[in-house]
């Protein structure tokens, strides 16, 4: 049976990773999520005091890039690979609100954008892969077989989010998830480079009525058409 490539983009919260998991799970497909390279990215920023509130020492970041090193390894107990910031597992730690602030605005440097792009251009070059993010149907693969654009409204997305967070934070608010997932799209869809559009040939799927049983099922079909 022959491999295809599908790529997911769409909104922030829309549920793209959790679909591309489990998408690549029922087809034996290897998952590569996009968004954990930028969240990692963002994470290293941080740690080296280029990007917090009010401030962003944005060619200190493009300076700081060489040595960004970034792997994935398969976790068998989670069932998908998780993100590696220089050796370290940092697959928990870019899920927190604090790097979600500051993704957007890293993810918008071309110089970040060509490394990451790079790089998942090399990891699915072989095809039979799941990858999931903002650029993937119109940058990274735009001969994908399968390309999907997911969205949700932004109330939906937000409370998404803010019941993710609320597990780890008990201190997190609904109104500051919400400030983030509108921001996230403005910046996102208004960036000169590489901005959140859907391509031409792709599906939207509008999930904000949708379970997740519904919406794999729905694209788990669109696959296994595409793949036969």
């Amino acid at each position: 049976m022959k491999k295809i490539t599908i790529a997911i983009d769409g909104f922030s919260s829309t549920g793209k990773s959790t679909l591309a998991k489990s998408l690549a799970k029922s087809l034996s497909y290897v998952y590569i999520d996009t968004g954990a390279m930028y969240r990692a990215v963002t994470l290293s920023a941080m740690r080296k005091g280029l990007i917090k509130e009010n401030y962003f020492n944005r060619e200190g970041l493009i300076e700081s890039l060489p040595s960004v090193e970034l792997h994935f390894e398969y976790n068998p107990e989670k069932g998908f690979a998780e993100v590696f910031l220089n050796q370290e597992n940092v697959e928990g730690v870019i899920r927190s609100l604090e790097v979600s602030q500051f993704v957007s605005q890293i993810a918008e440097v071309p110089e970040v954008r060509r490394k990451l792009v790079e790089q998942q251009q090399n990891l699915g070059k072989s095809k039979g892969v799941v990858m999931d993010g903002r650029d993937i149907g119109t940058v990274v693969f735009p001969d994908a077989e399968l390309k999907i654009f997911m969205t949700a409204s932004p109330e939906i997305r937000a409370q998404r989010r803010f019941d993710e967070l609320k597990e780890k934070d008990p201190n997190v608010s609904y109104d500051a998830v919400f400030h983030n997932v509108v921001e996230r799209d403005k910046i996102d869809t208004s960036r000169a480079d590489s901005p959140l559009v859907k391509a031409d040939d792709a599906i939207e799927v509008d999930n904000s009525n949708l379970t997740i049983e519904e919406q794999f099922n729905l694209i788990l079909e669109l696959a296994q058409k595409r793949i036969k």
